[in-house]
């Protein structure tokens, strides 16, 4: 048994809530989101959490933000989110830690990208000034405008951007009633299937980690708990690299997916864990500043304050 095992043990026992204890109902549940089912799928595909002494009860999400609500209003325990979204419910005063972190490295083509209808007369980023362009408020997506404005050397309201959910940007981008929309995997798989085209697209721009969020209860009740699920998710991490096929197979069957856009994701979005150090957390006071000049921010929070590593 390893030392985090016994530790995990040990404080069930003494908690007196081990996973036979009737008086607390079974074993302690985590509740764990999901982003189009990624890590769910990841998870189970994988058996990492096979043997494990706690429950898991999952929760899907479209994208990141709302996802970072439920962990902030405490209805879900933890979730992967990118640094981008992350750090823009930290600044908004969410009661939120990022644990752990993820990265994969530089985004391969088309992972995520700002993207414009096959037919559209718009070739550079410069042809969408006053145009609309929609984005998940908050999210990598639209940390990406945000990223290009700057490289182009352009304000940050030389495009009308337009904030909408990736299923009402979709139906948007669909029907003409928005110029373009910025989004990622498997958004961008399922646009790129049905015509559109890539106009800005994120390698050179920038390279996002993704971070395990915790809710701050959680993490000050349930650290260890936290901490072996964690262990068990570089686990899965390592094998979803090594079997993007097997991977894709159970997402495409967790959330209906078409089987090559659920492969185009698992090869896509290949992570594996990284620890969560200066380095990491410095290159987020990078994200902080860019939304700030996006006017995004009046006031910002510490940046060495949303970070919590959990670790055995």
């Amino acid at each position: 048994m390893t030392r985090l095992a016994a530790a995990l043990a040990a404080l069930l026992i003494l908690a007196g809530c081990g996973p036979s204890d009737p008086k607390a109902g079974g074993a302690i549940t985590l509740h764990v989101g999901s982003q189009k089912g990624s890590t769910k799928a990841m998870m189970v595909a994988s058996g990492a959490l096979d043997g494990a002494t706690y429950r898991v009860e999952w929760s899907e999400f479209p994208a990141a933000q709302p996802l970072l609500e439920a962990i902030g209003s405490g209805a879900v325990d933890l979730g992967l989110a990118g640094d981008a979204p992350f750090m823009f419910a930290y600044q908004g005063g969410s009661p939120i830690k990022a644990i752990a972190a993820q990265t994969v490295g530089t985004y391969p083509a088309a992972a995520l990208s700002i993207l414009v209808p096959a037919g559209s007369p718009v070739r550079t980023l410069a042809d969408l000034k006053g145009r609309k362009v929609a984005a998940t408020r908050g999210s990598i997506g639209h940390y990406l405008v945000i990223r290009a404005l700057i490289a182009a050397h352009l304000p940050p309201d030389y495009v009308a951007l337009v904030f909408l959910s990736p299923g009402d940007a979709k139906a948007a981008f669909s029907s003409g009633a928005i110029d373009a929309w910025s989004a990622w995997t498997p958004y961008t798989s399922t646009a790129l299937k049905q015509g559109a085209r890539v106009l800005v697209d994120a390698p050179g721009l920038l390279e996002v980690h993704s971070f395990d969020v915790a809710n701050e209860r959680t993490l000050a009740a349930h650290r260890l708990i936290l901490a072996d699920f964690l262990a068990r998710e570089a686990r899965a991490l390592h094998w979803a690299h090594d079997h993007p096929k097997d991977f894709a197979a159970v997402l495409a069957r967790e959330t209906g997916l078409p089987e090559d856009v659920a492969l185009d994701y698992a090869t896509k979005n290949s992570r594996l864990s990284v620890p969560l150090d200066a380095k990491v957390i410095d290159a987020q006071r990078t994200v902080l500043k860019d939304f700030q000049t996006a006017g995004a921010f009046k006031t910002a929070r510490p940046v060495d304050a949303a970070f919590d590593p959990v670790s055995d």
